[in-house]
Protein backbone atom coordinates (compact mmCIF):
# COMPACT_ATOMS: atom_id res chain seq x y z
CA UNK A 1 0.00 0.00 0.00
CA UNK A 2 2.82 2.37 0.91
CA UNK A 3 4.75 1.56 -2.22
CA UNK A 4 1.14 2.24 -4.26
CA UNK A 5 1.01 5.62 -2.61
CA UNK A 6 4.30 6.60 -3.64
CA UNK A 7 3.71 5.67 -6.95
CA UNK A 8 0.86 7.74 -7.09
CA UNK A 9 2.61 10.35 -5.92
CA UNK A 10 5.02 10.52 -8.18
CA UNK A 11 2.58 10.00 -11.22
CA UNK A 12 1.14 12.97 -9.98
CA UNK A 13 4.30 15.22 -10.16
CA UNK A 14 5.55 13.91 -13.11
CA UNK A 15 1.92 15.00 -14.96
CA UNK A 16 2.33 18.23 -13.31
CA UNK A 17 5.17 19.14 -14.61
CA UNK A 18 4.38 17.39 -18.38
CA UNK A 19 0.60 19.85 -17.80
CA UNK A 20 2.70 22.94 -17.14
CA UNK A 21 5.17 22.73 -19.59
CA UNK A 22 2.98 21.92 -22.35
CA UNK A 23 0.74 24.69 -21.28
CA UNK A 24 4.05 26.76 -21.85
CA UNK A 25 4.46 25.93 -25.14
CA UNK A 26 0.82 25.99 -25.98
CA UNK A 27 1.59 29.87 -25.13
CA UNK A 28 4.58 30.87 -27.01
CA UNK A 29 5.93 30.20 -30.59
CA UNK A 30 8.16 27.21 -30.96
CA UNK A 31 9.76 27.90 -34.13
CA UNK A 32 10.84 31.17 -32.79
CA UNK A 33 11.58 30.00 -29.34
CA UNK A 34 14.07 27.69 -31.24
CA UNK A 35 15.35 30.59 -33.26
CA UNK A 36 15.98 32.41 -30.26
CA UNK A 37 17.83 29.67 -28.40
CA UNK A 38 19.99 28.63 -31.95
CA UNK A 39 20.94 32.02 -31.73
CA UNK A 40 22.52 32.56 -28.63
CA UNK A 41 26.00 34.04 -27.82
CA UNK A 42 27.98 31.12 -26.63
CA UNK A 43 30.58 33.61 -25.07
CA UNK A 44 28.11 34.60 -21.67
CA UNK A 45 27.16 30.91 -22.00
CA UNK A 46 30.40 29.65 -21.07
CA UNK A 47 30.64 32.08 -18.20
CA UNK A 48 27.35 30.25 -17.22
CA UNK A 49 28.68 27.20 -17.20
CA UNK A 50 31.74 27.84 -14.82
CA UNK A 51 29.31 30.07 -11.91
CA UNK A 52 27.56 26.62 -12.04
CA UNK A 53 30.26 24.39 -11.20
CA UNK A 54 30.83 27.54 -8.71
CA UNK A 55 27.79 27.10 -7.42
CA UNK A 56 27.78 23.24 -6.78
CA UNK A 57 31.46 23.57 -5.36
CA UNK A 58 29.96 25.82 -2.96
CA UNK A 59 26.96 23.88 -1.90
CA UNK A 60 29.45 21.07 -1.71
CA UNK A 61 31.70 22.98 1.16
CA UNK A 62 28.71 24.21 3.13
CA UNK A 63 27.55 21.02 3.53
CA UNK A 64 30.88 19.04 4.61
CA UNK A 65 31.27 22.28 7.09
CA UNK A 66 28.15 20.88 8.58
CA UNK A 67 29.20 17.36 8.65
CA UNK A 68 32.32 18.32 10.42
CA UNK A 69 30.44 20.58 13.05
CA UNK A 70 28.55 17.04 13.67
CA UNK A 71 31.32 15.11 14.04
CA UNK A 72 30.83 13.23 11.15
CA UNK A 73 34.41 13.53 10.05
CA UNK A 74 34.55 11.90 5.87
CA UNK A 75 37.14 12.19 3.01
CA UNK A 76 35.62 14.78 0.89
CA UNK A 77 35.48 11.71 -2.25
CA UNK A 78 32.54 10.30 0.13
CA UNK A 79 30.90 13.14 0.80
CA UNK A 80 31.37 14.28 -3.35
CA UNK A 81 29.97 11.02 -4.20
CA UNK A 82 26.74 11.30 -1.80
CA UNK A 83 26.37 15.33 -3.18
CA UNK A 84 26.71 14.21 -6.73
CA UNK A 85 23.93 11.45 -6.30
CA UNK A 86 21.50 14.11 -4.52
CA UNK A 87 22.46 16.23 -7.76
CA UNK A 88 21.48 13.80 -10.11
CA UNK A 89 18.27 12.61 -8.54
CA UNK A 90 17.35 16.03 -7.76
CA UNK A 91 16.09 16.02 -11.33
CA UNK A 92 13.86 12.87 -11.27
CA UNK A 93 12.47 13.47 -7.47
CA UNK A 94 10.01 16.22 -5.80
CA UNK A 95 12.05 19.49 -6.27
CA UNK A 96 15.37 19.23 -4.77
CA UNK A 97 13.80 17.56 -1.84
CA UNK A 98 14.09 14.57 -3.56
CA UNK A 99 17.82 14.90 -3.99
CA UNK A 100 18.07 15.55 0.04
CA UNK A 101 16.45 12.41 0.73
CA UNK A 102 19.18 10.56 -1.65
CA UNK A 103 21.94 12.09 0.05
CA UNK A 104 20.55 11.62 3.34
CA UNK A 105 19.77 8.01 2.66
CA UNK A 106 23.66 7.06 1.20
CA UNK A 107 25.32 9.03 3.59
CA UNK A 108 23.04 7.98 6.80
CA UNK A 109 23.77 4.06 5.37
CA UNK A 110 27.76 4.73 5.36
CA UNK A 111 28.35 6.33 8.64
CA UNK A 112 25.41 4.48 11.12
CA UNK A 113 24.49 7.61 12.17
CA UNK A 114 21.29 8.75 9.92
CA UNK A 115 19.99 11.26 12.34
CA UNK A 116 23.02 13.45 12.19
CA UNK A 117 23.61 13.22 8.19
CA UNK A 118 19.44 14.26 8.12
CA UNK A 119 20.24 17.29 10.52
CA UNK A 120 22.97 18.32 8.48
CA UNK A 121 20.79 17.96 5.25
CA UNK A 122 18.08 19.88 6.91
CA UNK A 123 20.55 22.64 8.43
CA UNK A 124 22.20 23.04 4.53
CA UNK A 125 18.78 22.99 2.75
CA UNK A 126 17.34 25.94 5.71
CA UNK A 127 21.05 27.98 5.17
CA UNK A 128 20.34 27.96 1.45
CA UNK A 129 16.73 29.30 1.99
CA UNK A 130 17.68 32.35 4.41
CA UNK A 131 20.35 33.27 2.01
CA UNK A 132 18.07 33.54 -0.38
CA UNK A 133 15.54 35.36 1.31
CA UNK A 134 18.34 38.01 2.57
CA UNK A 135 19.16 38.76 -0.56
CA UNK A 136 15.17 38.81 -1.87
CA UNK A 137 15.07 41.49 0.91
CA UNK A 138 18.53 43.26 0.11
CA UNK A 139 17.38 43.04 -3.40
CA UNK A 140 13.68 44.62 -2.85
CA UNK A 141 15.00 47.49 -0.48
CA UNK A 142 17.95 48.93 -2.86
CA UNK A 143 16.02 48.59 -5.91
CA UNK A 144 12.58 49.49 -4.71
CA UNK A 145 12.21 52.18 -7.11
CA UNK A 146 12.42 49.85 -9.70
CA UNK A 147 9.63 46.88 -8.30
CA UNK A 148 5.64 48.33 -8.16
CA UNK A 149 4.13 44.85 -8.58
CA UNK A 150 2.49 44.41 -5.98
CA UNK A 151 2.81 40.58 -6.63
CA UNK A 152 6.50 40.60 -6.66
CA UNK A 153 6.59 42.29 -2.98
CA UNK A 154 3.37 39.81 -2.00
CA UNK A 155 6.24 36.78 -2.99
CA UNK A 156 8.65 38.40 -0.79
CA UNK A 157 6.97 38.86 1.96
CA UNK A 158 5.34 35.32 1.96
CA UNK A 159 8.80 33.55 1.48
CA UNK A 160 10.04 35.96 4.57
CA UNK A 161 7.01 35.20 6.78
CA UNK A 162 7.67 31.24 6.06
CA UNK A 163 11.56 31.37 7.05
CA UNK A 164 10.33 33.05 9.94
CA UNK A 165 8.11 30.96 11.17
CA UNK A 166 10.36 27.90 10.80
CA UNK A 167 13.13 29.49 12.76
CA UNK A 168 10.56 30.04 15.36
CA UNK A 169 10.02 26.70 15.47
CA UNK A 170 13.72 25.15 15.66
CA UNK A 171 15.56 28.00 18.06
CA UNK A 172 12.51 29.99 19.95
CA UNK A 173 13.30 28.79 23.53
CA UNK A 174 8.72 28.84 24.43
CA UNK A 175 8.00 26.93 21.15
CA UNK A 176 10.93 24.27 21.36
CA UNK A 177 9.77 23.68 24.96
CA UNK A 178 6.43 23.10 23.66
CA UNK A 179 6.93 21.16 20.77
CA UNK A 180 9.34 18.66 22.97
CA UNK A 181 6.85 18.37 25.63
CA UNK A 182 4.74 17.31 22.67
CA UNK A 183 6.65 14.64 21.57
CA UNK A 184 7.35 13.25 25.14
CA UNK A 185 3.52 12.52 25.08
CA UNK A 186 3.06 8.88 25.83
CA UNK A 187 1.68 7.10 22.52
CA UNK A 188 2.75 9.84 20.31
CA UNK A 189 3.57 6.77 17.68
CA UNK A 190 7.00 6.24 15.55
CA UNK A 191 7.24 8.87 13.21
CA UNK A 192 6.91 11.65 16.37
CA UNK A 193 10.06 9.66 17.90
CA UNK A 194 11.64 9.85 14.53
CA UNK A 195 10.76 13.58 14.41
CA UNK A 196 11.61 14.13 18.17
CA UNK A 197 15.27 12.48 17.06
CA UNK A 198 15.86 14.90 14.14
CA UNK A 199 14.68 17.87 16.32
CA UNK A 200 17.04 17.66 19.03
CA UNK A 201 19.99 16.90 16.46
CA UNK A 202 19.09 20.20 14.95
CA UNK A 203 18.59 22.19 17.72
CA UNK A 204 22.41 21.02 18.83
CA UNK A 205 23.75 23.47 16.45
CA UNK A 206 22.07 26.37 17.96
CA UNK A 207 25.33 26.43 20.29
CA UNK A 208 27.55 26.45 17.24
CA UNK A 209 27.35 29.84 16.17
CA UNK A 210 30.62 30.54 14.01
CA UNK A 211 29.54 27.20 12.31
CA UNK A 212 26.46 28.65 11.39
CA UNK A 213 27.79 32.56 10.39
CA UNK A 214 30.13 30.96 8.42
CA UNK A 215 27.58 28.81 6.36
CA UNK A 216 24.86 31.91 6.08
CA UNK A 217 27.82 33.78 4.34
CA UNK A 218 28.42 31.16 2.24
CA UNK A 219 24.54 30.58 1.30
CA UNK A 220 24.46 34.30 0.32
CA UNK A 221 26.99 34.21 -1.34
CA UNK A 222 25.72 31.26 -3.39
CA UNK A 223 22.19 33.14 -3.92
CA UNK A 224 23.79 35.96 -5.15
CA UNK A 225 25.96 33.94 -7.84
CA UNK A 226 22.61 32.98 -9.56
CA UNK A 227 21.17 35.60 -10.74
CA UNK A 228 24.31 36.36 -11.96
CA UNK A 229 23.65 33.26 -14.07
CA UNK A 230 20.62 34.61 -15.19
CA UNK A 231 21.82 37.80 -16.07
CA UNK A 232 24.47 36.27 -18.32
CA UNK A 233 21.64 33.84 -20.04
CA UNK A 234 19.97 37.03 -20.70
CA UNK A 235 22.78 38.86 -22.43
CA UNK A 236 23.35 36.11 -24.51
CA UNK A 237 19.45 36.10 -25.33
CA UNK A 238 20.42 39.93 -25.81
CA UNK A 239 17.58 40.83 -23.16
CA UNK A 240 19.06 44.24 -22.29
CA UNK A 241 17.66 44.39 -18.29
CA UNK A 242 18.47 46.10 -15.29
CA UNK A 243 20.34 43.45 -13.35
CA UNK A 244 18.42 44.06 -9.80
CA UNK A 245 15.76 42.45 -11.42
CA UNK A 246 17.06 39.13 -11.55
CA UNK A 247 18.94 39.78 -7.65
CA UNK A 248 14.93 40.24 -6.90
CA UNK A 249 12.88 37.65 -9.10
CA UNK A 250 15.58 34.57 -8.48
CA UNK A 251 14.91 34.62 -4.72
CA UNK A 252 11.38 33.91 -5.29
CA UNK A 253 11.73 31.39 -8.17
CA UNK A 254 13.80 29.33 -6.56
CA UNK A 255 11.63 29.16 -3.21
CA UNK A 256 8.54 28.54 -5.60
CA UNK A 257 10.51 25.38 -7.07
CA UNK A 258 11.28 23.95 -4.06
CA UNK A 259 7.52 23.18 -3.61
CA UNK A 260 7.40 19.44 -3.56
CA UNK A 261 4.56 19.23 -6.77
CA UNK A 262 6.93 18.66 -9.45
CA UNK A 263 9.45 17.01 -10.73
CA UNK A 264 13.06 18.62 -10.40
CA UNK A 265 10.93 21.92 -10.43
CA UNK A 266 10.49 21.49 -13.88
CA UNK A 267 7.62 23.59 -15.18
CA UNK A 268 7.15 25.37 -12.15
CA UNK A 269 10.71 26.69 -12.85
CA UNK A 270 9.47 27.83 -16.13
CA UNK A 271 5.96 29.48 -15.60
CA UNK A 272 7.17 31.25 -12.53
CA UNK A 273 10.14 33.08 -15.06
CA UNK A 274 7.67 33.81 -17.32
CA UNK A 275 5.54 35.09 -14.32
CA UNK A 276 8.17 37.55 -13.11
CA UNK A 277 10.03 38.48 -16.16
CA UNK A 278 7.54 39.16 -18.65
CA UNK A 279 5.60 41.81 -16.10
CA UNK A 280 9.56 43.81 -16.55
CA UNK A 281 8.90 43.85 -20.64
CA UNK A 282 10.74 40.58 -21.41
CA UNK A 283 8.85 38.54 -23.99
CA UNK A 284 7.36 35.05 -23.13
CA UNK A 285 9.46 34.08 -25.55
CA UNK A 286 12.41 34.86 -23.98
CA UNK A 287 11.74 34.52 -20.44
CA UNK A 288 10.97 30.56 -21.74
CA UNK A 289 14.09 30.61 -23.51
CA UNK A 290 16.11 31.95 -20.39
CA UNK A 291 14.32 28.97 -18.00
CA UNK A 292 15.18 26.67 -21.14
CA UNK A 293 18.62 27.40 -21.09
CA UNK A 294 19.19 27.59 -17.53
CA UNK A 295 17.89 24.15 -17.12
CA UNK A 296 20.22 22.66 -19.61
CA UNK A 297 23.07 23.67 -17.29
CA UNK A 298 21.41 21.77 -14.57
CA UNK A 299 20.65 18.82 -16.32
CA UNK A 300 24.34 18.83 -18.01
CA UNK A 301 25.95 19.02 -13.99
CA UNK A 302 23.05 16.35 -13.04
CA UNK A 303 24.07 14.17 -15.57
CA UNK A 304 27.91 14.66 -14.66
CA UNK A 305 26.55 13.77 -10.81
CA UNK A 306 24.54 10.86 -12.16
CA UNK A 307 27.93 9.18 -14.11
CA UNK A 308 29.98 9.79 -10.80
CA UNK A 309 27.05 8.29 -8.46
CA UNK A 310 27.04 5.08 -10.81
CA UNK A 311 30.86 4.13 -11.30
CA UNK A 312 30.81 4.89 -7.80
CA UNK A 313 28.13 1.88 -6.70
CA UNK A 314 30.97 -0.93 -6.41
CA UNK A 315 32.96 1.26 -4.64
CA UNK A 316 30.25 1.98 -1.86
CA UNK A 317 29.12 -1.59 -1.70
CA UNK A 318 32.84 -2.46 -0.38
CA UNK A 319 32.62 -0.01 1.91
CA UNK A 320 29.42 -1.40 3.31
CA UNK A 321 30.73 -4.96 3.49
Amino acid sequence: MRIFKKLVSIVLRISISILLLVFLFKQVDIKRLSEIIKGTDKGPLFLVFLLFFFIYLLCLLRWEMLLKAANIHLRLQRIIISFAGGIFFSLFLPSTIGGDLVRSIDLGAHTKRPREVVATVFLDRLSGYIGLVILALLAVFFGRKFIQDYSVLFSVAIITAILIFILLVLFNNFLYSKINKFLHTPGAGKITGYIKDLYQEIHIFRHKKKIILHNLMLSVLIQIISPLTFYLISLSLGIKLNIIYFFVFLPIIGAITLLPISIGGLGLRDAATIFFFTKVGVSRDLAFAMSLISFFFILIYASLGGLIYVLTVHHRRLQCN
